[in-house]
């Protein structure tokens, strides 16, 4: 089927970078969320970045107001029961995907597609709660989404045939790169890459080197652009625990206990970026280490 209008449900960090590279693709996108703050905020953040694009020459302000006046804002959920693409971007909790799913089936089109940005939660398990299973998958973006190419395509054990093409149609016109993944807890993306995070908590906790000494070995001896404590703050602290604790719960492997210390942060509130405060304090200048 032809999709022609998006709607994206949460206006935060991933929420509001998707509802960019969907306007920029030519789609019509309804942005949602239960705040109107939230919206305000997001709205100026696609702007501000943007402009961005603009002043590097990788858009026109053509292209740029073309793509801003294809984006509208709800604070009511059931507005967006007419679009032809819904992508959940929520919180990452189990419970509040199920429950805003819920509340949005009743105001459906039968043709909708229903996809979760979820970064590590069961597909099958979501869908099963749907009226839809058939016409559900996982849609998951990388962070910052209108700068990272890669999308995770997941389908769950009911999802058909023409669901996956539409999606995979979907990600070719936004110029990004589809990877296929199973439905086993977390995918591929985070089912490697966050374990590497937990382990990089695990030798902060341990003493084996500061948070300083610890990101620096891995840019300066594994080549990576940022280092797994920096890396995890820009994710938030509670994204990166919630995974953990799903690849532990589904896979019943101790290998993928979570970090006592990565508890300890995040029941501090000390979520990374988002708070000014993780594993460094965000409040000055500069990041300074916070261990």
């Amino acid at each position: 089927m032809e999709i022609k209008t998006v709607g994206v449900i949460g206006a935060g960090q991933m929420g509001n970078g998707i509802a960019h590279v969907m306007a920029m693709a030519g789609y019509d996108v309804l942005l949602n969320d239960i705040s109107q703050d939230s919206l305000d905020k997001a709205l100026k953040t696609i702007e501000k970045n943007m402009d961005r694009q603009v002043s590097k020459d990788q858009i026109t302000a053509a292209a740029k107001e073309g793509a801003l006046a294809r984006i509208s804002a709800t604070a009511t959920l059931s507005d967006l029961g007419k679009t032809d693409l819904v992508i959940e971007s929520a919180t990452e909790k189990e419970a509040v995907k199920s429950a805003i799913f819920e509340q949005l089936i009743p105001h459906l089109e039968p043709h909708t597609i229903l996809t979760s940005n979820t970064s590590s939660i069961s597909i099958t398990r979501l869908a099963s709660r749907t009226d839809r299973p058939e016409k559900f998958m996982g849609l998951h973006f990388m962070n910052p989404v209108p700068v990272m190419k890669l999308v995770e395509l997941i389908r769950g054990i009911a999802t058909d045939d023409d669901t996956y093409q539409t999606c995979l149609e979907i990600v070719s016109r936004l110029n990004k790169t589809a990877a296929s993944a199973e439905d086993f807890p977390a995918f591929i993306v985070n089912r490697i890459l966050v374990p590497m995070i937990n382990e990089a908590c695990y030798t902060l906790y341990e003493g084996v080197g500061d948070v300083a000494s610890i990101d620096s070995a891995m840019k300066l001896g594994a080549n990576h652009p940022m280092g797994p404590l920096e890396l995890a703050d820009f994710i938030g602290l509670d994204t990166c625990l919630s995974i953990m604790q799903v690849l532990y719960d589904g896979l019943a492997d101790t290998k993928y206990r979570p970090c006592p210390l990565l508890v300890k942060y995040v029941e501090a509130g000390w979520l990374g970026r988002k708070t000014k405060r993780g594993f460094y304090d965000y409040t000055g200048e500069t990041p300074v280490p916070t261990r």
